[in-house]
Formats: structure tokens, C-alpha cells, sequence
């Protein structure tokens, strides 16, 4: 049998707890540490949507983000409402994508570690402001420790 157990060989981080990312400036999620980790899933969801936010993924050296850069990545999408069928993974370039405004979607950000440039360890998800409501959240969950165990330590400062 293979699976993947989720709390001894990955980590999860809630990066944006459900929120209304509708304001002036949008919302950052929580930066997160890959130093220790090969790969990383970004699972956002939205509920309700009356606005489209723009979102984008930034790598940076510390979490600061003073020294944010844009990253292109792999995504895959269930937009129409209340789906659970995620779509093929599509190539995105740095300048990222625009979330459906149907209600219930869900978006599978993929990224490895090794795409990140050389002492970038960090990585931040940017929502633009979406103009309208849109309750939404991310999770982050870490696979390939290199160091798994029953706990693992935080990546999150």
C-alpha cells in the first residue's frame, strides 16, 4: 500500500486563515521556509466570490520579503462551483493567475524546492485586492523533510 502520511512525512501551514481579501491592498499569506522541505502544495480555496483577486507567488531570503521576487509555478484548478475535479497542471508564468469569481473553486499551487533561486528558502502568496468580496484561505503543505519524524519544527517566523 502507498500513501503519504501527511503529519509525520510533511508539514501543514494554514498561510491565510478564511478572510475577506477584499481591501485596498489585498492580502499576503503567512511566508513560509522550504529549506527543509523538496516540495510544497498551496491549496487555496475561495468561497464566496463577488470579486476576481489576482494571485502571484514571490520567493524571498528571509521571511521579511524585503526582497520579494515573482515566481512562475504549476497550478491546477476546480473553478466551477462546489467541483472537486482539479484540472491538468498548466505552466504560470511569474505574473501569475486570475481566481474564477464562482463560488466553492479551488486552486492546487505546485512548486519544488529546487525552482527556488539559490538563498531563496522563502515563499510568500500574494492576493491582489479582487475589487469585491472573496472569503478565501491557503494551506500550505510541505512534502520530501528532509529530516521526517512524528513532530516536525516550525516554518513560519
Amino acid at each position: 500500500m502507498s500513501y503519504f502520511n501527511v503529519a509525520q512525512e510533511g508539514h501543514v501551514v494554514s498561510i491565510l486563515p478564511p478572510i475577506d481579501i477584499n481591501t485596498a491592498s489585498g492580502a499576503t499569506a503567512d511566508s513560509f521556509n522550504m529549506e527543509g522541505y523538496s516540495h510544497a502544495s498551496i491549496i487555496i480555496t475561495a468561497g464566496v466570490t463577488t470579486g476576481a483577486s489576482v494571485v502571484t507567488v514571490s520567493e524571498n531570503t528571509s521571511a521579511a520579503q524585503g526582497d520579494t521576487t515573482a515566481i512562475a509555478f504549476k497550478l491546477a484548478s476546480e473553478v466551477t462551483a462546489l467541483g472537486d475535479t482539479l484540472g491538468a497542471l498548466t505552466a504560470t508564468a511569474s505574473t501569475g493567475f486570475t481566481m474564477s469569481t464562482n463560488d466553492g473553486i479551488i486552486y492546487v499551487i505546485e512548486l519544488d524546492a529546487a525552482d527556488l533561486s539559490a538563498g531563496y528558502n522563502w515563499v510568500t502568496v500574494h492576493f491582489a485586492d479582487p475589487s469585491g468580496s472573496v472569503i478565501a484561505s491557503a494551506v500550505a503543505v510541505l512534502s520530501g523533510a528532509r529530516y521526517a519524524g512524528d513532530a516536525s519544527a516550525t516554518v513560519i517566523a
